[in-house]
């Protein structure tokens, strides 16, 4: 019914069915990389060995953004696990194997001996069509003696048609076997159809792609195995598993040496952690001008029937851009590159200005390519007052401190935007404060200000979670400051964050949690 993430061991589930999310690092990515999925689908959640989910959840992040975190973090938010409270409402609880246990989920033993070779293998699978067909004609009310069902409906088709129950079978079980191994016979063609030479030019041209659209020379130096997993892979193309090992280099060290021989990058290795580091890209390297990079559209999913969903969602969702504008130390470096200094920039964009700067006063360190030496206007845009009297001006600084180091002597703007309103304010986004305090007679409540900075109205929230909580709620002024702050009966100091998170996607740093009643 649902794809379904693999864990790494029958021991990863003992942490799923007590209660917590799963983490990228519990599952068991297979050779071919990870699955391709969008954020807030169904997945579900297996132990290797055992045919028979044990959760089911939706994923956090989509495919893409799990790569770029490294796969780290939290992959699915489990909703329904084995041995939940949901599982113990129901009366005769059902166990789906013996690999199922009390606080563990490991393999099953005869769902491992049916899937090893062997002389009655076909005849195992005769009989198990035989249960099947005879329990789909079998009329069932409630509920029924399963085994029992099977027996006495068998032994009735036997006795009425024994030769024509035993062609059907036969035939039927040679089809179930094709139909159930077509996708994996495809899936082995394709991978075995590419040459060591197919899968060279893959690799060489996935490079020159990341080269092209994604790998920044701000961004430099780079671990090699962030650019093969962030960059690289990536740009495979669709249908195409791209696997080091099945190339002539089969080791992603020498391949990069490689490319380093021609000229198209520079590598080094870093001593300390015994990794490759790309340290520069040859941008007026022939391979480099003749590659023409691929437009890849962004795919948009819209599922049919989801248009007042997906409507509600839109005007919740939420988007918030931390912005700069130039400051009086960084004006200098904007006028000499020609850039607007009344304008507001991202940090990337921000970070390209300074580059631009270093790439016109030709300041890169040619000794060191991820060395800047700073020049008198660039120096005093970086430290000018805040260096202590008497110490000495830095002369050079590395290419990955330089673009914090610029964004932090500019001025910081927040650009806030859900829906079709958008709002842009001075200085740093300020959180939504939720705290739970108790008043006269034990009693709880939990107050939520701040909403405004995210564009959220606080009638409207408490309206939400009245019915959410079936609890009363009120909307009443700060004290002395602007805005409004809801009162919720109880404490639900958690159920209202992950509200927050959840429908108005507010992110967690953005969420300040107070809890006066906990010692």
């Amino acid at each position: 019914m649902l794809p379904y993430f693999m864990l790494k061991g029958g021991e990863v589930s003992r942490f799923v069915i007590g209660g917590a999310d799963l983490m990228f690092p519990g599952i068991s990515v297979a050779a071919e990389g990870l699955p391709s999925f969008s954020a807030g689908e169904p997945w579900a959640v297996k132990v290797p060995g055992n045919p028979a989910p044990i959760a089911v959840g939706s994923t956090t992040m989509s495919s893409a953004e799990a790569l770029k975190a490294g796969l780290r973090g939290k992959a699915l938010r489990i909703m329904h696990y084995y041995r939940d409270l949901l599982w113990e409402s129901v009366e005769g609880h059902y166990v789906p194997n013996s690999g199922f246990l009390e606080d563990v989920v490991l393999e099953d033993p005869s769902f491992l001996a049916s899937n090893q070779p062997s002389d009655s293998s076909e005849g195992a699978t005769c009989e198990s069509d035989v249960q099947q067909s005879c329990v789909n004609n079998e009329n069932t009310e409630g509920s029924i003696d399963v085994n029992g069902a099977i027996s006495d409906a068998c032994a009735a088709s036997m006795q009425n048609d024994s030769e024509n129950a035993a062609k059907e079978i036969t035939t039927d079980a040679s089809d179930l076997k094709s139909t159930a191994n077509v996708d994996a016979a495809k899936l082995d063609i394709e991978l075995s159809s590419l040459s060591i030479e197919d899968v060279d030019s893959h690799l060489d041209r996935c490079l020159l792609q990341a080269l092209h659209t994604t790998v920044k020379d701000k961004d430099l130096p780079m671990p090699g195995s962030t650019l093969w997993s962030n960059h690289v892979l990536p740009c495979r193309p669709s249908g195409i598993t791209l696997d080091i090992k099945k190339s002539s280099h089969k080791k992603l060290s020498k391949w990069l040496q490689a490319k380093t021989s021609t000229g198209l990058i520079t590598v080094k290795e870093d001593k300390y952690k015994k990794e490759a580091m790309l340290i520069s890209v040859n941008r007026g390297h022939p391979e480099y001008l003749q590659f023409k990079p691929e437009k890849r559209p962004v795919e948009k999913v819209v599922q049919a029937g989801d248009s007042a969903a997906s409507e509600s969602r839109s005007q919740k969702a939420l988007e918030v851009v931390e912005v700069y504008k130039s400051s009086v130390h960084v004006n200098p470096i904007f006028a000499s590159v020609g850039a607007d200094t009344g304008k507001l920039y991202s940090a990337s964009e921000a970070t390209d200005i300074v580059f631009k700067y270093i790439e016109k006063e030709n300041l890169v360190k040619q000794t060191n390519k991820a060395t800047v030496v700073l020049d008198a206007t660039l120096c005093d845009a970086l430290f000018k007052g805040a260096i202590k009297k008497g110490s000495t001006y830095p002369t050079e600084i590395h290419k990955k401190d330089l673009g914090a180091t610029f964004i932090n002597r500019m001025q910081a703007h927040h650009m806030v935007t859900r829906g079709g309103e958008s709002v842009v304010r001075k200085g740093v986004l300020k959180t939504v404060q939720i705290m739970t305090e108790r008043r006269q007679g034990n009693k709880k409540v939990t107050k939520v200000s701040g909403l405004e900075t995210f564009l959220i109205d606080p009638e409207a929230l408490a309206s939400e979670l009245q019915k959410k909580f079936a609890c009363s709620t009120t909307v009443a002024e700060l004290p002395g400051k602007k805005g409004l702050e809801v009162l919720i009966q109880g404490g639900v100091i958690d159920d209202v964050a992950r509200h927050l998170l959840e429908q108005y996607g507010i992110p967690k740093r953005y969420i300040e949690v107070l809890d006066k009643t906990r010692k």
